[in-house]
């Protein structure tokens, strides 16, 4: 092509050349710098697969790969060919010669500038978009692993009687397509546009014809295919209807058609797949018109259409057909959505029952004999406890328990109790020194269980522990102690090696230990030494003499880590917990199949239907996936981690679940059958917390089933805000050993209360049965209570115990100093129609960095009570005793306290005297709030009193009659702190 005008170019300068030595290092650190770059690539995916090999995995690995490398290469080379094919016909279909004109003039420079280029240009702008394309794609390996391996729901829904499956599985993939279809012809638009424009087939400003007859039909087929695709767009839309989500001011997150999704909208998105299809034609049809007329017009009444039919006439109908009669036309579509929900949920087997809220039994023995027998009343809370547990059991600094404890059950004595455990955990900032060697080598894992009674303390408000100390001992057995893998344990250790570890102390000193198992990845190898040093940024891991043969390195430590990582596709619980099984300490992770596609079924954000008052306060309590929007979720995984080896398990536990048969299709032999549950394993399995708060939260408006009632939302309740703290937050379940009032006996529960929309007092209170391997687990039972009478709620509860004197100076005076007061769990029991509550007060006092349990809380039928213990607050609520609590003596003070009775025989006496100074001590220090003072007295007080008693028994076994039988020292005379909190 002729050079038109370029004109003078001016005097040439000339520009030293760099020296050769230069060249040749600029060279040499440009190579160098390439492969660094290469070898920390080859580092990430080295390291990745060699952990994934680690811990039996590695088909989990090398199946998501191969999905990625096969999405980014089909299609970024789909839209490379597209992109690219379109610029190489524009230019094969250039015009021979350029219109004079200065706008052609001016291009003329850019196209003898390309010339020589133009090859290497059109390849690397294909190459560019294949990239950006194929990086795209390869992120969507989820929706085509669900679409290619999708399995049967088995339901079709109301609307266009397709499987559900559909809707899961397939329509995402679509979607998906088309969105690619749809970038391709932009993309294809937008680089033929410019090649013809470039070489004349285009013209702005040119004389004549704006278009050649073949830019004109080349653009004009590009433009079909794009209004073809947007005619597919409106066909899936119509199936999109029963996913789609809107405002409604029934629910948040309406998903589903309603009235004026089925009567206008549907209608209207086949009308506009009509029109485009014959627009699309019209485009198709300048290959022998040769103008754009028709296209043209036809592309403009689509629009206006669209703007029409797909806007307009909706407003319309939604106007004044279905606002002057809304609940009538929306009626039939709530009800779907009602049963859909549910459904999708698990929360269709829901059983609601009345329950009157008052108690009518006259009887209050009866009623407080019925206490023991409802519920094992937990009054360690293991959201308070944990300092304590520190306090008293970390041992050396270097340990650490959780800021939450969790609850689980263990056997006692041939009965089953509500247990609080923790594991000691390493703690690196309580280390002596921090340098490499001992942050990655010495102080590599925690040592232990501890575990208390959760229905009792000691006599100073302590924990009663069932398994303590430094190595633990009591109730567990024998199991090993060990922990590697735990959810404090974030950062990489290399063990096994010549470096020895610290296992633990005692008197005798330090233990050391080297790991035995063969968990990790090996060091011994020097590649895989120099990929872990450029992986973690750490070159001592290449050349530090402290790693030799059996170097192993252990990382992703936490259990959470670990179960995401080797089951990408499941959705993680916040909290996982410990247990004791086959004497190993296994934590215990529930994973969740989740979906956005189930039609009909409205939708959450599972980060804000998790977040409740502890995970607001505690950065280790996370939430479910933050930002994800799901409207089908089932606990179908149960997965566990070793702590000692970190080996995963992942149990399937839905096993009528199709997403986890839709991924256990994916990845076959991955997850293990629910049969290989063992018997040990699942006396600790558990009905998850993050599931109970999503079920509970749609619970408060799909509780009901009449889609009237919904309409109207005179029915809707609220998860009520944690009385116990100012957070703001929702209150957290609680799990409890208790029977609900259609229970014949108790049953590990997750309990939760409801309030109505914008008040306090109570309008349901809900339990699930969350013992697994029983007949009722997971059966959700609501009690419903009338809205005609008005029965406390928690906030109720708690302003009440807050409002009345004798508690609020007791509360005064357990706050003097600097002690502070901290509000443990509000349990809520159903119990005789009523609600019995039930509070544990703990008290930080004097130099104490703990909680110490102090005082107990219990209301029932407007009757409050602050005692000493949960058996005393009983007997005072209901003026009763308890079936093992011994009648009180009287002239008993505020505080749970009795002065000692006299006596004729001395040495009786004497003991009691000394028991009367020990109660006056006890008395002076909980005034000025010095707890340890006032522990000292109680244990001096109790001594007393048993010297008086046996002394007592004495005189009565020798016939001395050393005084009357109301002198004789009754258990009931000792301080309350030192009588069982459960008052049994």
């Amino acid at each position: 092509m002729p050079d038109r005008g370029g004109g003078p170019t001016g005097p040439r300068i000339r520009v030293g050349r760099p020296s050769r030595r230069v060249r040749t290092l600029l060279m040499t650190l440009g190579v160098l710098a390439v492969l660094g770059m290469a070898f920390t690539m080859f580092a990430g995916f080295w390291t990745d697969w060699l952990w994934y090999r680690s811990v039996n995995y590695s088909s989990v690995f090398t199946t998501t790969l191969w999905t990625k490398i096969g999405l980014f290469f089909v299609f970024g080379l789909l839209m490379a060919l597209a992109v690219g094919f379109n610029i190489w016909l524009a230019h094969r279909l250039r015009p021979p010669l350029s219109a004079m004109s200065m706008e052609q003039q001016s291009l003329d420079r850019y196209r003898m500038g390309i010339a020589p280029y133009k090859k290497w240009l059109l390849l690397a702008i294909t190459a560019l978009v294949g990239l950006i394309a194929g990086a795209s794609a390869s992120s969507q390996w989820r929706t085509w692993l669900m679409w290619v391996n999708g399995v049967s729901f088995g339901q079709k829904d109301p609307q266009f009687k397709l499987d559900v499956s559909f809707y899961a599985f397939d329509l995402p993939w679509y979607r998906f397509l088309l969105g690619f279809g749809f970038a391709a012809a932009i993309l294809s638009v937008i680089a033929a546009a410019l090649t013809h424009y470039l070489y004349g087939g285009l013209r702005i400003t040119s004389p004549g014809a704006r278009a050649t007859a073949a830019a004109t039909g080349h653009l004009s087929v590009l433009l079909g295919i794009f209004v073809a695709l947007k005619a597919v767009a409106y066909w899936l839309d119509r199936y999109g209807l029963a996913v789609k989500s809107s405002d409604f001011k029934a629910t948040d997150n309406w998903t589903g058609l309603r009235y004026v999704d089925a009567n206008a909208y549907l209608p209207a998105k086949t009308i506009l797949f009509c029109i485009a299809v014959i627009c699309a034609l019209l485009f198709f049809a300048t290959l022998w018109r040769r103008t754009w007329q028709l296209p043209v017009i036809g592309f403009g009444l689509m629009v206006l259409s669209a703007i029409l039919i797909g806007g307009l006439y909706p407003a319309i109908v939604q106007k004044f057909q279905v606002q002057p009669n809304e609940q009538a036309k929306e009626a039939p579509y709530v009800e779907k959505n009602l049963k859909a929900t549910r459904e999708a949920y698990g929360i269709d087997g829901a059983k609601v029952t009345e329950y009157a809220g008052t108690s009518k039994t006259e009887d209050k023995t009866q009623l407080r004999d019925d206490v023991d027998s409802t519920a094992s009343i937990r009054i360690l809370d293991p959201n308070i406890v944990s300092p304590t547990f520190q306090q008293l059991q970390q041992i050396r600094n270097y340990y650490a328990f959780p800021t939450n404890l969790d609850v689980d059950r263990y056997d006692k004595g041939g009965k089953e109790q509500d247990t609080v455990i923790g594991l000691r955990e390493i703690n690196l900032n309580g280390i002596p020194k921090r340098n490499w060697i001992n942050d990655h080598f010495r102080y590599t894992h925690g040592y232990g269980v501890v575990a208390a009674e959760g229905t009792n303390a000691d006599s100073q408000g302590r924990p009663e522990f069932t398994e303590s100390d430094l190595p633990s001992k009591g109730d567990l057995g024998t199991y090993e102690q060990r922990v590697y893998y735990g959810e404090k344990t974030t950062m990489y250790s290399i063990v096994g090696g010549p470096q020895k570890e610290i296992d633990y102390s005692d008197d005798s000193g330090e233990k050391t230990y080297s790991y035995e198992a063969d968990s990790g990845v090996s060091l011994s190898n020097p590649v895989n030494r120099a990929a872990y040093a450029a992986a973690f940024g750490e070159p001592q891991i290449l050349y530090s003499g402290a790693i030799g043969d059996g170097s192993r390195i252990l990382y992703n430590r936490t259990p959470k880590e670990r179960v995401e990582a080797v089951a990408p596709w499941l959705t993680i619980d916040g909290d996982a917990y410990p247990a004791v099984v086959n004497h190993r300490i296994q934590w215990i992770v529930d994973a969740y199949t989740t979906t956005n596609g189930y039609p009909y079924s409205s939708r959450t954000t599972l980060g804000d239907t998790t977040a409740d008052s502890l995970t607001a306060s505690n950065n280790q309590r996370a939430v479910v996936a933050q930002q994800n929007q799901v409207n089908y979720i089932r606990n179908s995984v149960k997965a566990t981690v070793d702590a000692y080896t970190g080996e995963v398990k992942l149990y399937q536990w839905d096993t009528q679940d199709p997403v986890l048969k839709t991924w256990m299709k994916a990845f076959p032999d991955t997850v293990e059958p629910k049969s290989k549950i063992s018997n040990d394993l699942m006396a600790h399995l558990r009905y998850p917390q993050d599931l109970f708060k999503v079920q509970r939260e749609l619970l408060t408006r799909y509780h009901v089933k009449d889609a009237t009632t919904f309409l109207s939302g005179s029915e809707v309740w609220q998860v009520p805000d944690d009385p116990t703290n100012k957070s703001g937050n929702a209150v957290p379940p609680y799990y409890l050993s208790m029977r609900m009032p259609d229970q014949a006996a108790q049953a590990f529960s997750l309990t939760t209360t409801f309030t109505p929309n914008g008040r306090d007092n109570l309008s349901a209170f809900m339990a699930v049965d969350a013992e697994a391997g029983t007949s009722d687990y997971g059966k959700i039972r609501i009690l419903k209570l009338p809205t005609n009478t008005t029965v406390n709620g928690p906030s109720q509860v708690q302003s009440q115990f807050n409002s009345e004197q004798n508690i609020a100076e007791t509360i005064r005076l357990l706050r003097g100093g600097d002690s502070e007061v901290e509000y443990g769990n509000l349990l809520a029991v159903p119990l005789d129609g009523g609600l019995l509550y039930v509070e544990p007060v703990y008290v930080r006092g004097g130099g104490l960095k703990y909680p110490l349990l102090r005082k107990v809380l219990v209301s029932y039928g407007g009757t409050t009570a602050f005692e000493d213990t949960l058996g005393e607050a009983l007997n005072k609520v209901f003026g009763a005793e308890g079936p093992t609590t011994e009648p009180p003596d009287e002239g008993e003070e505020e505080g749970g306290t009795t002065p000692p009775p006299t006596s004729d025989n001395p040495t009786v006496q004497e003991a009691l005297n000394d028991a009367q100074k020990a109660f006056e001590a006890g008395q002076e220090a909980l005034k000025k709030g010095d707890w340890e003072a006032y522990g000292r007295a109680q244990e001096d007080l109790e001594d007393a009193l048993k010297r008086a008693e046996d002394a007592q028994a004495q005189a009565d076994k020798g016939g001395s009659g050393g005084g009357d039988s109301g002198s004789k020292p009754s258990p009931s005379a000792s301080p309350s702190p030192s009588s069982s909190p459960t008052g049994s």
